[in-house]
């Protein structure tokens, strides 16, 4: 996993600080969950190239990929509605990182998601504020905090733990960077993207961790299926 660029993203990735923060807090939050249990199930909901696996699989009892057809990784595969073929009260854990923004309806998946996981386990979900378009294979949504915390808790999920990171000074640099980054040659973008990121750091800085919680390009939050829910 070596060459994996969101597990290891280097200092002149584009997505540096981005990157390093949400695994971080990523693995944290596992690092919490899985304390005093290393045989719980895991769903990767969306998983993709499942940049963490090799870290949180040896967390865990079991570790399932689950995306669409496009995806030879994945163990179990659904269609662009999210339902999938699990039994109900099936995980313990839900790890959804990055994912919601691309789904075509985020009731359809939040509900599958309550639907299999077990009454009291979790849900690591991470998705945009303030992002660009980036389509895998489609790009759909952006929430304020607000919004995203209603977004969840209207499917029957009690949200736990909400957490943005990059602040809104940050996340306007980081959006100047890709903006500029489509006018320059190749050869340019490493060292321009080490200068913007340098700069992204530094500018975080100044937004406490409750500004963060409102106005962020990306939030973390751990939501939890509450016993009542069906």
């Amino acid at each position: 996993m070596d060459n994996n660029s969101r597990l290891k993203p280097t200092l002149f990735s584009t997505r540096y600080v981005h990157l390093t923060k949400l695994r971080d807090a990523t693995l944290k939050v596992m690092n919490e969950l899985t304390v005093n249990n290393k045989q719980l199930t895991l769903i990767d909901f969306g998983c993709g190239d499942m940049p963490y696996r090799s870290v949180i699989e040896p967390m865990v009892g079991k570790y399932i990929g689950v995306d669409l057809d496009l995806n030879p990784l994945a163990e179990h595969h659904i269609d662009f509605d999210s339902k999938t073929t699990l039994p109900d009260n099936y995980c313990d854990i839900i790890l959804s990182n990055q994912v919601l923004e691309h789904v075509d309806s985020p009731h359809s998946y939040l509900s599958e998601a309550l639907r299999i996981l077990k009454p009291g386990g979790k849900i690591i979900l991470t998705t945009h504020g303030y992002w660009y378009y980036h389509p895998t294979p489609y790009d759909y949504w952006r929430w304020t905090s607000a919004g995203l915390k209603k977004t969840i808790e209207a499917e029957g999920f009690k949200v736990n733990s909400f957490h943005g990171i990059m602040g809104l000074a940050a996340s306007g640099i980081q959006l100047f960077q890709d903006a500029i980054l489509l006018k320059l040659p190749k050869f340019l973008v490493p060292p321009f993207a080490f200068i913007m990121q340098s700069f992204i750091r530094l500018f975080d800085k100044i937004h406490s961790q409750q500004q963060r919680d409102r106005d962020a390009s990306l939030y973390v939050v751990i939501a939890e299926k509450n016993s009542q829910a069906v």
